[in-house]
């Protein structure tokens, strides 16, 4: 008889079978009842309201340099689409290209906090005073276009 790796176990292929079967008749007669499955919704971490944008993007660090666009963007960091690969933990320097501003905001150190496909979100761990009073401006301008 055929043995098949189930769950970490060697298990017969008819007994998991007829054992599940079993479970499903067994759970039905217990509780005839349906029974409503509640989900928490996801506790948001975000401590400060993001703004969409579409501003160009760079990032250099360890693993070198990538180009990118910047879709989202709050004082405490943005989500950035890129074809450059990243990984969640790794920290990078990042710059953004917004128009308007003379040279582009640059934020020392930022975290890469999660990723998903060719997005990742980041969170800015280190800004000069200067440059985080020009990214409160930005954001000020952002929210202006919004509410108008």
């Amino acid at each position: 008889m055929p043995l098949n790796r189930a769950w970490g176990s060697l298990f017969d292929a008819g007994e998991v079978r007829m054992s599940f079967v079993k479970n499903l008749w067994g759970s039905s007669k217990r509780d005839s009842q349906p029974r409503t499955i509640t989900k928490e919704p996801p506790t948001e971490k975000r401590q400060q309201p993001r703004f969409t944008s579409q501003f160009r993007s760079t990032i250099s660090g360890g693993q070198g340099e990538g180009q990118g666009r910047t879709l989202d963007l709050s004082s405490g960091g943005c989500m950035i689409e890129t074809d450059f690969p990243v990984v969640e933990g790794a920290s990078f320097e990042c710059r953004i290209y917004v128009p308007g501003l003379d040279w582009p905001l640059r934020i020392d150190e930022a975290e890469v906090r999660w990723v998903k496909a060719n997005t990742f979100g980041i969170q800015f761990k280190k800004i000069h005073p200067d440059e985080e009073a020009k990214l409160k401006r930005v954001i000020a301008n952002l929210n202006e276009e919004l509410q108008s």
